[in-house]
């Protein structure tokens, strides 16, 4: 059994997620810890779009190593240290998420461990 998407019509759904995913027993489940814009040598990337592009890199190695892709993804957990960046976060995920969108929730922050530090996205995957 895969895992099952939830948008009940009589709960607002107000862009690409959705509102509740069903893990079926037996599924293995990934919590990936927050990632942010840093690359393997740990140079930040520079600039918002630069650091989502990364994190979704970092998330999808993370994946690999667990023998799973961006599609197992059923839970995504976005940060963002100004809500301007919203527009550049959403445009980062779209290259890599597709439908069915995974239950998903974005808060602004006031500051990451490292002030240069933009986003961090943390998901849960199954599969």
């Amino acid at each position: 059994m895969a895992n099952k998407f939830h948008n009940p019509k009589s709960v607002s759904l107000a862009g690409k997620y959705s509102l509740g995913c069903e893990i079926p027993p037996g599924a293995r489940v990934l919590f990936v810890a927050g990632q942010v814009g840093l690359d393997g040598s740990g140079k930040l990337a520079d600039g918002i779009e630069a650091q989502c592009d990364q994190v979704w890199k970092n998330i999808d190695e993370v994946l690999k190593a667990a023998d799973m892709t961006y599609a197992d993804i059923v839970k995504i957990t976005s940060f963002l240290t100004d809500s301007r960046f919203i527009a550049a976060n959403r445009a980062s995920r779209d290259k890599v998420i597709k439908e069915p969108y995974p239950a998903s929730t974005l808060l602004i922050i006031q500051g990451l461990a490292d002030p240069a530090m933009l986003v961090e996205i943390e998901v849960v995957a199954a599969k």
